[in-house]
């Protein structure tokens, strides 16, 4: 439910521990549920089980316009994207409306009949500001997959599986996940995921240091994701965004001076002369919790 308050601000009760206030509408989503474990945290869930939470591209505009929204909200601090149902976290492109698509159909509706600039799922090319950490449910393949190579932390259940089967179909992972998947695993791994289509299990996934945990079982990844995103809750909102996009810039640039100078530039000014950078080592040396204040990055 979502209604109207007198200070022009959003109130949004779904799934939380307590009221989230927000200054922005969220937007309509028809393909995911947008839940609040806690009123900084948003939650994602894809909502398509019964086609393995494939997406067709409207779905992949609505979470464009999902991410843009968390970007741009000062409440939100962290987010979690994962898939309802035990089975499937995302099974990439919904390759059944892919195939009947003709091309007329992409002549008439040439901007709906293609990925949003960030992407598949407005997250395999997405840059933006805040975190984003996946909670793979069961199996990521093709888009599934390019969604968590660019998440910045993931929590995998112990029956998830990883894959980019796209060249067994006659197409290609064309959203980012193969230059990402090199860099994560070296060229020969990668080629043998894309090429031979090798399926990695959770395990392997984290010994290639693909994700960052296992959680201790499948009834429990919600929850293990959440206490990740609880860590960064807790954390100022500025700190979180520069640190951030310094770890993004390293991997981008390979070049520590370059990425130092490039955040530096953007960033470095307005964090000093912000209010959570006085508050943060106010509370330090008065012993106390910090009050952090939106983020005005």
């Amino acid at each position: 439910m979502v209604v109207r308050t007198p200070a022009r601000a959003w109130h949004l009760c779904i799934n939380m521990t307590a009221p989230t206030i927000f200054e922005t509408a969220p937007p309509t989503t028809k393909n995911v549920i947008l839940s609040f474990p806690t009123p900084h945290i948003l939650l994602v869930t894809i909502n398509r089980p019964h086609q393995r939470n494939a997406l067709p591209f409207a779905a992949q505009w609505e979470l464009h316009a999902v991410w843009a929204w968390y970007d741009t909200e000062p409440s939100l601090r962290a987010a979690i994207i994962t898939g309802a149902g035990s089975k499937a976290f995302c099974a990439g492109q919904d390759l059944i409306e892919l195939g009947n698509l003709t091309e007329e159909d992409f002549k008439a509706r040439p901007w709906e009949l293609r990925h949003p600039p960030t992407r598949f799922a407005g997250l395999s090319g997405r840059a933006g500001k805040k975190p984003v950490i996946a909670a793979v449910n069961g199996f990521a393949f093709g888009g599934g997959f390019e969604i968590v190579l660019n998440c910045d932390m993931i929590v995998a259940s112990p029956s998830a599986s990883f894959s980019l089967p796209e060249a067994l179909r006659g197409i290609y992972a064309a959203a980012g996940g193969l230059p990402r998947l090199v860099n994560l695993v070296g060229l020969p791994v990668a080629t043998e995921i894309a090429l031979a289509g090798r399926v990695l299990s959770a395990k392997e996934a984290l010994d290639y240091k693909i994700i960052n945990k296992i959680s201790s079982s499948p009834d429990t990844l919600i929850e293990e994701a959440v206490a990740l995103a609880k860590k960064i809750e807790d954390l100022s909102p500025d700190a979180v965004i520069v640190t951030r996009a310094g770890l993004r810039e390293a991997l981008k640039q390979g070049d520590v001076e370059s990425a130092t100078r490039i955040v530096d530039d953007l960033y470095s000014q307005r964090l000093l002369n912000g209010d959570n950078r006085i508050e943060g080592l106010a509370a330090f040396a008065e012993k106390r919790k910090p009050i952090w204040k939106p983020s005005k990055l």
